[in-house]
């Protein structure tokens, strides 16, 4: 799923000109709040702001100072080459500039812009300045085989060398000609100076369960050869359906880093009369009379003609087909895609990076409404899907069969979305059969993406010092899924081995006497003054945290969004200038003890 650009407004100077903009690229306005009348998303400090859409991956333009932006990412730039485009205009509009991406779409979005509002766009890359064009970004349509190559051959043109074009290049029309650099348009594989494919080609595949990776791969790149076509002239790989999680289709596609796409047997069967090498057998098995001739020909159009017909080993098939212009919009439909994101206690600097992008691409939000609430502008716009608590199996089967359906689901959870949350449902309802009340088959074939958060505990400990610095344990003493006996078992284990013990889930309206009953436990095994930690909505506004002996523990001061941290008879609170900072120390004390005796026996 393509991300939408955000556009950023600091000042009600700039408001007519953000919204103007915004309309252009159907973008959103996020504005700051007191300083602006009308967006759709605020924001209260620019540079968390701006810096969290830009770790999320989000293109921005802003409405703004161009040293704001520059101040917000500087901190977080690492990797050219996958970060989002940011661009600045002034508040009057009059100058458009592409700070960051130029070659990834800034530039483009920055020319786009200026022609609309009328506005100078101040673009500064070398190659678009001098010579009208950037080598490194040819048009939709059209792939650079050799990148590596582009920032040579820019500084040879640059330098008053000229270049010979082979074939059909419309956007490289103006540049010097010469014979000092060759640069090649072409499907087929050349050893020019720069190579640019037009994807006008798709590949279909076929192959038998739990084909081997290699199989497939010697296949086509064999029938590639004999047809001398290059590889990254491919545009997507297409496929049946069923064949949507087979591991060799997909580490195919990693090879060739182009995505693979599906149609179902009745949209492969309408091809028939297409296909050169038909076969009942196939159509006995799955359906459809062809799957590798009939996927690439539904992949490349109606217009399209086999310039490579079915090949196959034992286990394997693959064709190849041409359409008569190049594939900008891909045909069929998406392997399913569900991200199980864990987001942190809920303060999004505790957010990581790729559960922020994660969030970004999906295309629906499945989850209990708080959490997603918490996920501030990142999920504004998309199709959101809340869930009540106690309606969790209900979340995770929707979000696993909307993503069977193909599209890109992120199931939201708080935490770290592998404990105590939806990540283990998941997989236990992707485990189970049709006749065990599992999931469909089309949503056993999607990709699972799970990401780890900053769990409550982590966040507790975080804020407490160094609670979990030796052995810890974490226990749920919600008795709802898990017997009591079961709790209490783990409880005399956790005491009787002196863990550092994290509790989640320690009240509810209903369930008051379980916390007591632990702490009666641990009393049994650690002394009265263990420190204990109640740490409530960390990393939100109300944020509480307070420290309380073990023997003073009490249940009507502990709620379901509090985590409890019970220390080991060895834990300690430290009484710092700020107060007190609760550790459990690991063993170097006796290393510490053990250098001052010697110091003191040098004495």
């Amino acid at each position: 799923m393509a991300v939408k650009p955000v556009v950023l407004c600091l000042n009600r100077a700039g408001e007519a000109t953000a919204h103007r903009i915004a309309e252009i690229l159907d973008a959103p306005v996020h504005g700051r709040e007191t300083r602006v009348d009308q967006a759709d998303v605020f924001f209260a400090n620019a540079l968390d702001h701006t810096r969290m859409l830009f770790q999320a991956g989000t293109p921005i333009v802003g409405v703004c100072a161009s040293g704001i932006l520059i101040r917000a990412v500087a901190p977080v730039l690492s990797d050219k080459t996958a970060e989002p485009p940011v661009l600045s205009v002034s508040d009057d509009g009059a100058v458009v500039v592409p700070l960051l991406g130029g070659h990834r779409g800034a530039n483009r979005m920055a020319a786009l812009i200026a022609k609309a509002i009328d506005a100078t766009a101040a673009v500064t890359t070398a190659g678009d300045v001098a010579l009208g064009v950037a080598l490194d970004e040819p048009p939709a349509g059209y792939r650079l085989a050799n990148p590596e190559n582009a920032k040579g051959v820019m500084a040879k043109l640059l330098s008053g060398a000229g270049a010979t074009v082979m074939g059909h290049a419309p956007w490289l029309a103006d540049l010097p000609k010469g014979d000092d650099v060759t640069i090649a348009c072409t499907v087929a594989s050349s050893d020019a100076d720069l190579v640019f494919h037009p994807l006008q080609l798709t590949l279909g595949v076929g192959c038998a369960r739990d084909c081997a990776p290699e199989e497939l791969y010697d296949l086509v790149m064999e029938t590639l050869a004999n047809s001398n076509i290059a590889p990254a002239a491919l545009r997507a790989i297409y496929t049946l359906d069923l064949k949507a999680d087979e591991p060799a289709v997909h580490a195919l596609s990693r090879a060739f880093d182009i995505p693979v796409r599906v149609f179902d047997a009745a949209t492969l069967e309408a091809e028939t009369h297409r296909l050169e090498y038909p076969s009942d057998v196939v159509f006995a098995e799955v359906g459809t009379h062809g799957v590798s001739e009939a996927a690439a020909l539904a992949g490349a159009g109606e217009d399209a003609t086999l310039i490579a017909p079915k090949h196959k080993t034992k286990n394997a098939t693959c064709a190849v087909a041409l359409a008569p212009t190049p594939i900008t919009e891909l045909r069929g439909r998406a392997r399913g895609k569900l991200s199980i994101i864990g987001i942190g206690p809920g303060q999004h600097s505790w957010r990581t990076p790729e559960a922020s992008q994660l969030v970004n691409e999906a295309e629906e939000l499945v989850g209990y409404g708080l959490y997603i609430d918490l996920l501030g502008p990142l999920a504004y716009g998309k199709q959101r899907s809340d869930f009540p608590l106690g309606g969790e199996e209900d979340r995770c089967r929707y979000a696993l069969e909307r993503a069977g359906e193909g599209r890109n689901v992120a199931l939201i959870c708080s935490g770290d979305a592998g404990i105590y949350a939806m990540g283990a449902l998941v997989f236990e309802l992707l485990d189970r059969g049709p006749d065990e009340m599992g999931v469909t088959d089309a949503a056993r074939r999607i990709e699972v993406v799970s990401t780890p958060g900053v769990s409550a505990l982590q966040g507790a400990a975080a804020r407490a010092g160094a609670p979990l610095g030796h052995d810890f344990c974490a226990i749920s003493l919600s008795d709802l899924l898990t017997p009591r006996e079961d709790i209490i078992k783990r409880l005399h284990a956790a005491a009787e081995g002196d863990f550092v013990i994290a509790f989640y889930n320690p009240v509810s309206m209903r369930r008051r006497t379980l916390l007591a009953e632990a702490r009666d436990i641990l009393l049994q095994h650690r002394p009265a003054d263990t420190p204990v930690m109640l740490a409530s909505s960390l990393g939100r506004p109300e944020e509480h945290v307070r420290y309380r002996r073990l023997d003073e523990l009490e249940v009507d001061e502990v709620d379901m969004l509090t985590v409890v941290l019970i220390g080991s008879s060895h834990s300690k609170l430290a009484q710092l200038g700020e107060g007190p900072r609760m550790y459990t120390p690991r063993g170097y004390a006796r290393k510490i003890d053990g250098d001052l005796a010697k110091t003191g026996t040098d004495l």
